[in-house]
């Protein structure tokens, strides 16, 4: 297994493995079908073996700031360090550009939050991801208008309503920003 930047020839292993990474998480729904193009400036990495992509890491590179927008690894490939070591092949450029930090945006699995941590992150800002779904409708959260009835809503929400909205709603999840400082 080696780590490379990613070739437009990835894209469907890209998405493949972005996929089912993501369909054992809480972002089981966030499906793309096809890979993000980024604007700015950006580091993305595969971590392959042989021809088969086991590993991705994207980061977004802003003004003054850096994003991890996609880390995802096979399930069957999981806890083999691939991850950290997508993570550490893009912390150099990161250093080089004198960014001062790299944050990340994640919910409430175990696995995903731990491996922040374990890598240095530390927990800087929590919001809530709140699915309301057709049978959870009520007067006080159905939104009428031009478009008719919502059937399924995709709401932020902050943290303080958190006990509020999950004794109404059957999917809520905290979403947590990491951060690592960059600077030496």
């Amino acid at each position: 297994m080696h780590v490379r930047p990613y070739d437009d020839a990835d894209a469907p292993n890209w998405l493949r493995c972005r996929l089912l990474s993501f369909f054992t998480t809480q972002y089981y729904d966030d499906v793309v079908t096809r890979r993000p193009r980024y604007d700015e400036p950006s580091i993305q990495l595969v971590a392959a073996d042989c021809a088969e992509i086991v590993g991705i890491l994207d980061v977004s590179i802003g003004a003054g700031a850096a994003t991890i927008e996609t880390v995802a690894v096979l399930p069957e490939h999981s806890r083999a360090g691939i991850a950290t070591r997508l993570l550490h092949a893009a912390l150099p450029e990161l250093e080089q550009r004198e960014l001062p930090t790299l944050d990340a945006w994640t919910r409430e699995d175990p696995a995903a939050n731990a491996w922040y941590r374990r890598n240095g992150f530390r927990e800087e800002h929590r919001y809530l991801h709140v699915y309301q779904d057709w049978d959870e409708r009520d007067a006080e959260s159905t939104a009428h208008g031009d478009l008719g009835t919502p059937v399924r809503v995709f709401a932020h929400a902050p943290i303080e309503r958190e006990a509020q909205l999950r004794a109404r709603f059957r999917r809520v999840h905290v979403c947590r920003q990491y951060v690592l400082s960059l600077a030496r």
